[in-house]
């Protein structure tokens, strides 16, 4: 068997979580940040960087500790001013480290266990267990078009230095594909239930569409700045956690931003 088709099959239980929501999909979410924090650190590592690899990991736990306890982000901001504080101080203390050690700490802390932490948030609003499949849905829609519209149609390279099998064809396929799918999906939630206006499913659609694209050529950007092809092999065909989900922790975060600021949800 093709490997791709067997890292999908490997993948697929983890569809699991997305329909029991709750304490479940929060845990899942918990378990894949911690491992794609080791996987972002063992690529830092690569190029002589230094992170403080238990401090990160204690602040995602305490993080994921504050969603269990208040459901919901308000003490984010404090967390996060803290954990600023503490970094900066430990180069202060011991000279072999330095802020780029400290800055990549935090950045593993916000770009992994706070963004993924945005799929369980969206779940717990109202019609949650509806909306978060937009998150899933448009990376994938967007994923998949964007790979046979650059396929047939890609002729213009779209971002050379960071993914060179990229083109301009397959990103605006992208954008149409995801655009289409959670407008399809909006029709048909919409039959049954009353969950917000039609248009408002292309626009995640479209959002989510760019913004995903962007969540994977940062992902790419990292590792082509490594040296490396994978975060790791954890996923026979997709690499490893960070592989898989460069794109959907971005639509996380475009969904869930739109349905706050915008829908006011």
């Amino acid at each position: 068997m093709n490997n791709r088709y067997l890292g999908a099959l490997i993948i697929s239980p983890f569809i699991i979580f997305i329909f029991l929501g709750g304490y479940y999909l929060m845990a899942f979410c918990f378990a894949i940040s911690l491992i794609g924090m080791h996987e972002f650190f063992s690529v830092i590592r690569k190029k002589g960087f230094n992170p403080f690899e238990k401090i990160a990991y204690l602040a995602a736990v305490m993080y994921y500790v504050i969603l269990i306890v208040n459901r919901n982000q308000n003490y984010l901001g404090t967390l996060l001013v803290i954990l600023t504080l503490v970094l900066l101080c430990i180069p202060v203390i011991e000279p072999k480290y330095n802020f780029v050690d400290a800055a990549l700490s935090l950045l593993s802390v916000i770009y992994i266990p706070i963004l993924f932490s945005l799929i369980t948030l969206i779940n717990q609003k109202l019609c949650g267990n509806v909306l978060v499949w937009l998150v899933f849905i448009t990376a994938w829609g967007c994923d998949t078009s964007a790979y046979y519209a650059g396929r047939f149609l890609g002729k213009n390279k779209l971002c050379p230095k960071v993914s060179p099998k990229k083109t301009v064809e397959g990103s605006i396929g992208g954008v149409v594909g995801s655009t289409l799918v959670a407008l399809i999906f909006g029709y048909i939630i919409e039959q049954n239930y009353n969950v917000m206006d039609l248009i408002n499913y292309p626009l995640i659609g479209m959002l989510c569409g760019i913004i995903c694209q962007f969540g994977d050529l940062v992902a790419s950007s990292i590792k082509r700045y490594a040296g490396v092809k994978d975060y790791s092999n954890l996923i026979p065909g997709h690499g490893g956690i960070l592989d898989r989900f460069d794109s959907i922790i971005y639509s996380a975060a475009a969904v869930f931003y739109y349905l706050t600021i915008v829908l006011k949800m």
